[in-house]
């Protein structure tokens, strides 16, 4: 996979802060020891001091802060603990669901080896709105804007309304083929079709937060190509 240059990816900068549009597939820190790329490293390239101040799940792409300094990094650090950053993600759900300003509420308990499950008992609290923004036969695009940073937060809030992400196995979500949405649709002899987009279909589309000086600043992600393409059939054959 040939990985981007990281002065491309920069949405935002200043002397204290730098917001990236993360690409898919790329993790926000070291998963494990080894050589492979991370946004961490990426980052530390460009400035030797970057610390990321939150993390997106690998395969979800969009607005990444990276502080530049460790002033900054506890600026913007304290801002997530305190529900001060406002984060706003764009997802294509299964099925199509009339969502108007609707919270889920439910509590999620990290179980580990990267996987979570809703627990009333023993759960942390987790809160999410979402909004439906643009309705399809058989998807929805769906903002999402998690009050909470748990883990798989969105997923699985979206998977308990059975309205899973599409292409997130994970969480039941199914991939989306262009044979579903494309009547007479013929695949070569010996084709094997394979989905629209190879992920879920995630993105962290906005962020709001202060500055070290205490200006407030949002920042938009646009939209990376898979996911692009991917509304832009839904447009054209599922609309």
């Amino acid at each position: 996979m040939k990985f981007p240059k990281f002065a491309d990816l920069i949405l935002f900068e200043n002397d204290d802060i730098i917001v990236v549009n993360k690409p898919p597939f790329i993790s926000s820190l070291d998963e494990r020891e080894g050589g492979e790329v991370n946004m961490l490293r990426l980052a530390r390239q460009y400035a030797d001091d970057a610390q990321i101040c939150h993390r997106l799940d690998k395969e979800t792409s969009g607005a990444l802060i990276i502080a530049k300094n460790p002033e900054a990094y506890r600026a913007v650090s304290m801002q997530f603990e305190r529900r001060k950053v406002k984060k706003v993600y764009h997802a294509v759900i299964d099925g199509t669901h009339v969502f108007e300003e609707l919270l889920i509420d439910l509590p999620i308990l990290n179980v580990g080896k990267g996987t979570v499950t809703i627990s009333r008992q023993e759960g942390k609290r987790a809160e999410t709105w979402f909004q439906s923004l643009k309705y399809y036969k058989h998807y929805t695009l769906v903002e999402c804007r998690p009050v909470t940073g748990r883990m798989h937060q969105i997923r699985i809030h979206l998977a308990t309304q059975r309205a899973s992400i599409a292409g997130d196995d994970m969480y039941k979500g199914q991939p989306v083929f262009l044979s579903k949405l494309k009547r007479k649709y013929q695949l070569g002899k010996d084709q094997e079709e394979l989905p629209i987009m190879k992920r879920f279909a995630l993105h962290a589309y906005e962020v709001t937060f202060k500055l070290v000086n205490e200006e407030v600043v949002t920042i938009r992600a646009p939209y990376p190509k898979d996911f692009e393409t991917l509304l832009k059939l839904l447009d054209k054959f599922d609309a």
